[in-house]
């Protein structure tokens, strides 16, 4: 018998069985992030994480003990660089998936192909799909991570301290002048989001405006001559070192010097770690955004003046 075939049939009688609930057990009943039931009979015991955002949102639920194995990059909080890995978000190793005996798999559901999901679905193996669209979805998912885990007291007092920091951020930058940006993804080709997505949110917090986030597409693709029309105040960035500019992506406006946001020296690279990943340090990017933009309006107002 081929052993994937093996592997499979054992994942699947792990997975029956522990989705038997004692007589009288209440299971456990969540909504994931696309509206879909997750069921469990009991607390998840052996959970593989897909995204590195994920893996963060399970350590901050209380749940890094429960994590059978995660993916590339995961490398936040300091433990989750000692965790198994079975691929990329992209590029999956689902031999040893199956070989680990998850009772949930976390899932990434902008970074994981349908085909793939369905693959996991197959199985038999619960799925939480996650897709936090906004700031607030982040402590939901929190609760909701550690429902599934069995660590709701943990998961509750982070999801409280989340709000708390994100209540004293929009109490302290309510009401600033607005700032019209450009939110720049990836340089070739050049890619921004849509005002749907939760960095769109985090720019609302800070007083900032999307200029592209009415475009359909969460993450679409634009040209030059479109920013250039729209000519924003700031444009802004991300790097694995926010403090190099040597290969920041952002050149092709540098040498736009009449362009609002290179004439004022408004070119923003924030640390892509925080501000991308939704989880609970995106409130971290979220307070150095919102100072860099009140930079931004310093200089806007010496223009003016």
């Amino acid at each position: 018998m081929n052993v994937v075939v093996r592997l499979v049939r054992t994942a699947l009688l792990g997975v029956a069985a522990g989705l038997c609930a004692p007589a009288g057990a209440a299971a456990i009943d969540v909504t994931d992030d696309t509206g879909a039931h997750v069921v469990l009979a009991a607390p998840a015991r052996r959970i593989v994480s897909l995204a590195p955002h994920t893996t963060e949102l399970l350590f901050a639920a209380g749940a890094g003990e429960r994590i059978a194995a995660t993916v590339d990059y995961s490398d936040y909080p300091e433990a989750a660089k000692a965790l198994p890995r079975v691929g990329s978000s992209s590029l999956l190793d689902m031999e040893r998936l199956v070989a680990l005996k998850p009772d949930l798999v976390v899932v990434w559901r902008s970074g994981t192909s349908p085909a793939r999901v369905e693959s996991l679905r197959a199985l038999g193996i619960p799925i939480y799909l996650s897709e936090p669209h906004t700031l607030a979805d982040i402590p939901a998912a929190l609760v909701k991570l550690g429902t599934l885990a069995g660590t709701g007291d943990t998961a509750r007092r982070a999801a409280a301290a989340f709000d708390a920091r994100m209540a004293a951020l929009q109490a302290r930058y309510a009401g600033r002048r607005p700032v019209r940006l450009f939110w720049q993804i990836w340089a070739q080709p050049l890619m921004t989001v849509n005002g749907r997505h939760v960095i769109s949110d985090a720019v609302r917090l800070c007083g900032g405006v999307n200029i592209f986030a009415a475009l359909p597409p969460l993450v679409p693709a634009v040209t030059v001559e479109s920013v250039v029309a729209a000519n924003p105040e700031a444009i802004v960035t991300t790097g694995n070192d926010a403090a190099a500019s040597a290969d920041d992506g952002l050149a092709q406006w540098r040498a736009l010097p009449r362009l609002a946001a290179t004439a004022r020296g408004n070119l923003i690279v924030l640390e892509a770690e925080t501000i991308h990943r939704q989880a609970p340090r995106v409130l971290d990017g979220v307070a150095t955004l919102c100072a860099r933009l009140d930079e931004v309006r310093s200089r806007g107002d010496a223009v003016r003046r």
